[in-house]
């Protein structure tokens, strides 16, 4: 015995129709989901480490000219000049505050409150910055 029953149709392979895709078309990986933005703190935090590592560079500074001075640095010397420079740059606001008979006692004052008041002032900055 003959089966005369037509095949069923594949679906897509129809006359008039397309055929459908063997594959299926390569889907894209879902986005990452975007950063939020709200108050994260995130760029106070950064202020506050910028403000906290310029006050501590600046008494850095002024620290180790206080030492090349008191250990008799070369004063000709290209280095010892440029951080003389700095230094005074950097406390010219308390030049001469302190008038004492020794002069080692005297840039030691000198320089040393200003690298003080710099790193208790941009720490102080910095502790208030980062609470926001």
């Amino acid at each position: 015995m003959t089966d005369t029953r037509p095949l069923p149709e594949q679906p897509g392979h129809g006359y008039g129709r397309t055929p459908a895709p063997r594959y299926a078309a390569p889907v894209a990986p879902p986005a990452a989901p975007a950063r939020p933005r709200g108050r994260d703190g995130s760029g106070t935090r950064r202020a506050a480490l910028v403000i906290q590592t310029i006050a501590d560079v600046a008494a850095a500074f002024l620290g180790l000219w206080i030492l090349l001075y008191l250990l008799q640095a070369n004063h000709a010397n290209v280095f010892v000049g440029f951080v003389a420079d700095v230094a005074d740059a950097l406390a010219w606001w308390s030049q001469d505050i302190f008038t004492t008979h020794t002069e080692n006692l005297r840039v030691l004052l000198d320089y040393g409150l200003p690298a003080v008041i710099y790193l208790a002032v941009g720490h102080g900055v910095a502790i208030r910055l980062r609470r926001f």
